[in-house]
């Protein structure tokens, strides 16, 4: 692995990676809509487009051995035809492109996501089938991208699917600063019975594993053509972890409580309401933000640190200190 492209690279996790990789000396190209002011400093090339401009993608692959795709439409509400867009299109376009330009090695960040049902999931692994039934359409086109990417590996092409669960740390300006904001205006209640366990992954390990998976790919190939769940290797209570945060920070702890059989229904009904009126807005309750906020959903990784030799570096604990750290004198 000597020249990298990273798709979607001016996102949080797309940031991180870029500095490690730089900081191996690895040469590295980043594409992506938003921009990217670090490029310059870095030494990093940065080119501006979509993933969709498949001759785009075409040119600006082109020298480079590994791509790491982490390019995405996120989020729980929108517009079918813009995810399938942007996660099943756009990723077509990339195989496309890795192949055209005889790339050698191509890393997806996919989700936990896409096996999800209404139930829990307590320690199982990648054999976990797809759901049956999705729960928003960005699970469901991250789903379909992802079969597409592993279906495409080949001698010529090796191919690697990375499900990392809830990255959080310094440089996060997503999920935890926006849980901060709800629960200092009490607008966060907790779903379910509060005894949901789950995955985190804090952002220095989620880079340690594709660079890992890359790497993988350019040696023994044991993981080519397979998908990895990525996360801490010990679940936390969600609540609970939550309200570590809170605490640190001088923020009422949550302490309310919905039922998620009420919650699960209201977001039915929400979702209903919004796509009959075509309300782009993201509805405040939806059956995947139910699911997520009341189930266990934890995995194994034993076959990530097998084959990839993926070993979480920083724990949870420390991963806590530093991100307030961060969130302090950042003041968000």
């Amino acid at each position: 692995m000597q020249r990298v492209v990273v798709l979607g690279g001016s996102g949080f996790v797309g940031r991180a990676l870029v500095q490690r990789l730089v900081a191996e000396g690895i040469e590295t190209a980043v594409v992506a809509r938003s921009a990217f002011p670090e490029a310059e400093p870095l030494g990093v090339r940065f080119l501006s487009g979509d993933i969709g401009d498949e001759d785009f993608l075409k040119d600006s692959l082109a020298g480079y051995d590994t791509v790491i795709h982490l390019a995405s439409k996120s989020g729980i509400w929108g517009d079918k035809k813009l995810y399938y867009r942007t996660n099943v299109a756009g990723t077509r376009n990339v195989i496309a492109a890795c192949r055209a330009n005889n790339t050698a090695a191509l890393v997806y960040a996919s989700t936990p996501g896409v096996v999800y049902q209404k139930g829990d999931l307590c320690g199982v692994n990648e054999r976990t089938p797809y759901a049956r039934n999705f729960l928003c359409d960005y699970v469901r086109s991250k789903a379909i991208a992802e079969k597409m990417v592993l279906e495409a590996n080949s001698e010529k092409l090796k191919t690697i699917a990375l499900r990392p669960h809830l990255v959080w740390g310094p440089g996060d300006i997503n999920l935890i600063p926006r849980l901060l904001g709800q629960a200092r205006c009490r607008q966060l209640k907790r779903v379910g019975d509060g005894h949901n366990l789950v995955d985190v992954t804090y952002i220095d390990n989620a880079v340690d594993a594709f660079i890992l998976a890359a790497r993988n790919l350019h040696g023994p190939a044991t993981g080519a053509g397979k998908p990895y769940f990525i996360s801490q290797g010990e679940p936390v209570n969600l609540w609970n972890w939550l309200n570590k945060f809170f605490r640190r920070l001088d923020i009422p702890i949550v302490e309310e409580t919905i039922p998620f059989r009420k919650a699960y229904l209201t977001g039915m009904f929400l979702e209903k309401i919004f796509s009959l009126a075509r309300i782009k807005r993201e509805p405040c309750m939806t059956r995947f933000l139910a699911v997520q906020l009341a189930k266990s959903h934890w995995f194994s990784i034993e076959n990530a640190s097998r084959d990839l030799g993926y070993f979480p570096k920083v724990s949870t604990a420390e991963g806590i200190n530093t991100m307030l750290q961060w969130v302090s004198k950042n003041a968000l």
